[in-house]
């Protein structure tokens, strides 16, 4: 991916698996929308939305997790948790360089503080979690790009 200022939306969907229709979906119900919104123009058209490079680095985080099965509330979810309780970005969490570490065992969505403290983001994100054992199964999220598999 050559890094720019903004892309299109034609580039987002190639990046991240994502359809044109999940980004106009996602934008609209305000998950995450993006840097330039559409607007009308002066012929009677509309711009194309754009996307910065930390939106797309999102995007792509995003599009992993509902490919591991979470729904879009979930993901609302995961993204309030953040702001509110931590005081961060999705970017920053996925490895952006922030203080904390988004992690995942495909059935609910953590965080990792940098003194070690885990917090369940969709069940009480405000309370820690007293680990026992082994958290190994924890699979840190980052923006890694999955194909998508075909199926007759």
């Amino acid at each position: 991916m050559r890094l720019k200022r903004t892309y299109s939306s034609r580039e987002v969907a190639a990046f991240t698996g994502l359809s044109a229709r999940q980004l106009q979906v996602w934008e609209a119900s305000g998950l995450l929308p993006p840097a330039i919104p559409s607007h009308p123009t002066d012929r009677g058209g509309h711009t194309e939305r754009r996307y910065t490079p930390i939106d797309v680095f999102e995007l792509m985080a995003l599009a992993d997790l509902r490919r591991r099965g979470f729904s879009i509330p979930q993901l609302h979810t995961v993204i309030e948790a953040l702001t509110s309780h931590f005081g961060t970005t999705l970017f920053k969490a996925t490895g952006g360089g922030g203080l904390i570490q988004l992690l995942t065992d495909d059935r609910e969505i953590f965080v990792r503080t940098g003194v070690g403290e885990l917090y369940n983001l969709l069940e009480s994100p405000g309370q820690p979690l007293l680990v026992v054992g082994d958290d190994k199964q924890l699979q840190e999220l980052g923006s890694g790009k999955r194909r998508r598999t075909r199926t007759s």
